[in-house]
């Protein structure tokens, strides 16, 4: 049962070593709020708990391990008795052009990045149901919405969130439970030097493509706009809101461009509405 018995939120927060999950947890924190702050290494979470051992939870997770992810929502459970946002956040890049993908690669990706989210979902929901509240946040990307050269599988996983989303959303919003896509574009983390994936492009024709995005990633790392703690900061908003959105993206590139895909978008599915309209039978 239940050690806590405090109304502050219970944050549960994936992918807490580095980054936007550090940032979040670290705000989380200063707020006074209650947190399980997880990372496949607890030793690198575990500080976070300094000096606020009785409200922050600090444990061992990976995401693609059922077993793990049972007994870290258990943990949480049992010491909080509840847990108001459940933030999906581990996961990593990996880029290569689509036909260069490496099989290995491609499939720990998506165990991390999609399975290990689904999976986390699954654990909690449980609570969220009998609660009749909370907030369920997604860390996807920009890519979750735009493909982009060298990131068809890294898209791929993210569009895969997307879609379960809105599946999710539309299932338990009802029941009172939230649902929110954040989509981040270039922040001044650390992931492309540390949670990136990449097989360099060999083949002539995807130089000027594939190849030339994958080699200026690592090399825009440290000057990026995007701060990941002002990021935090937008995500602590949303779950204030008393209607929170659906997608939020994050960054003024990352708008601009989601923006500009979606009115794109729009404009060409309207030039086609005759031949949707003709696919079906004769009224």
């Amino acid at each position: 049962m239940a050690t806590e018995t405090t109304t502050t939120p219970v944050w549960f927060i994936t992918g807490c070593s580095t980054g936007f999950g550090r940032a979040l947890a670290q705000l989380v924190i200063d707020r006074g709020w209650r947190l399980v702050a997880t990372a496949r290494d607890r030793a690198r979470v575990a500080e976070l708990a300094q000096g606020a051992e009785d409200r922050v939870l600090a444990l061992a997770l990976d995401v693609a391990q059922q077993d793990q992810v049972e007994q870290a929502v258990a943990a949480a459970t049992e010491r909080f008795g509840r847990i108001d946002v459940l933030v999906n956040n581990a996961g990593y890049g990996y880029q290569s052009s689509v036909e260069e993908g490496v099989e290995a690669e491609i499939r720990a990706q998506f165990d991390a990045n999609v399975f290990g989210l689904f999976a986390m979902t699954r654990a909690v929901l449980p609570t969220l149901r009998a609660q009749r509240s909370g907030h369920i946040i997604n860390i996807t990307s920009v890519a979750g919405l735009i493909g982009f050269p060298g990131s068809g599988y890294y898209a791929a996983s993210k569009h895969a969130v997307e879609g379960f989303s809105d599946a999710l959303l539309a299932e338990v919003q009802p029941l009172g439970i939230q649902v929110t896509c954040v989509e981040p574009g270039p922040f001044r983390t650390d992931w492309a030097g540390r949670s990136l994936h990449q097989t360099p492009t060999q083949i002539t024709d995807y130089q000027e493509t594939a190849g030339a995005r994958i080699e200026g990633t690592k090399k825009m790392s440290g000057t990026q706009a995007g701060d990941p703690v002002r990021a935090g900061e937008a995500m602590i908003a949303i779950t204030q809101m008393a209607k929170p959105p659906r997608h939020l993206p994050l960054g003024s590139w990352g708008f601009d461009n989601v923006l500009a895909d979606r009115r794109t978008r729009l404009a060409q599915i309207e030039e086609v509405k005759s031949l949707s309209y003709g696919a079906d039978f004769p009224k």
